[in-house]
């Protein structure tokens, strides 16, 4: 069988990763006098590699960013000793592992969406499914999704997901309704998986945000038990710091 041969095989078989390099790597199998399990090893490393990323940039694009924010792109010295051991311990994504939630509080400016997205974007490279929404977004999605029956379709897109962001939690006060439905959310995300929240507010006012203290007690207490959280400080981070967004050719590939 001849390179042409075996280079069409792979194609057919849906190999995408070893026939595109499956002509230089024979070259270099015969150049190099390879056993056959070297060959063999580095046509499905080349075959892993491109499977991978695939599913990363399937993974990215699910996940509904506003921007391609990174950890890399984050400028740490901003933050204190103690800020930094704690985003550096997240960073390890041993809280997903876990099933815990990250709380991120702090002004307007100070990073919070940033970082929030940065670890998100971290647990997507790790073969985490993330979701990213602004929590107006989600409250949104579940009103309207009551005029067409579509209540528990939208229930599973945020609640299926191995972390959810809610970015912007706590800009207003909830209606009974929106309450309701996102205690739901909490519950249907309780123990099995993790959320990051992002807010202005302190976690002691947001009971506030509930029209029913009991549901406040019970959402609440599922949010903020065993939860990392990281209070971000200072003057608006968008003053002094413009983020480093990669735009390298293969990333711009990856969110197309």
């Amino acid at each position: 069988m001849d390179d042409n041969m075996l280079i069409n095989l792979a194609k057919e078989l849906k190999f995408n990763g070893m026939s595109e390099t499956l002509s230089s790597r024979l070259q270099e199998a015969r150049v190099n006098s390879l056993a056959y399990e070297e060959f063999l090893g580095l046509v499905l490393q080349d075959e892993k590699q491109v499977r991978q990323s695939k599913n990363l940039a399937k993974r990215i694009r699910q996940a509904k960013f506003e921007e391609i924010k990174t950890l890399e792109g984050l400028d740490l010295k901003k933050y204190t000793a103690e800020r930094k051991q704690t985003i550096n311990h997240l960073m390890s994504g041993q809280y997903l592992r876990e099933k815990k939630n990250v709380i991120i509080l702090g002004p307007t400016g100070t990073g919070k969406t940033h970082l929030a997205q940065g670890l998100a974007h971290n647990a997507c490279r790790n073969g985490y499914k993330v979701r990213f929404a602004k929590a107006s977004t989600i409250i949104n999605d579940f009103q309207e999704s009551r005029a067409d029956d579509s209540w528990k379709s939208i229930l599973a897109k945020y609640s299926k997901t191995d972390l959810l962001v809610v970015d912007d939690f706590g800009l207003k006060a909830l209606t009974h309704e929106q309450a309701c439905d996102f205690y739901e959310l909490i519950a249907a995300k309780y123990i099995s998986s993790s959320f990051i929240i992002t807010s202005n507010r302190k976690t002691e006012s947001w009971h506030q945000l509930f029209p029913d203290p009991v549901m406040a007690n019970a959402a609440l207490d599922r949010i903020v038990y065993n939860s990392f959280c990281v209070v971000l400080e200072g003057e608006s981070y968008r003053k002094n710091f413009m983020p480093i967004v990669q735009k390298t050719e293969e990333l711009k590939k990856m969110i197309k």
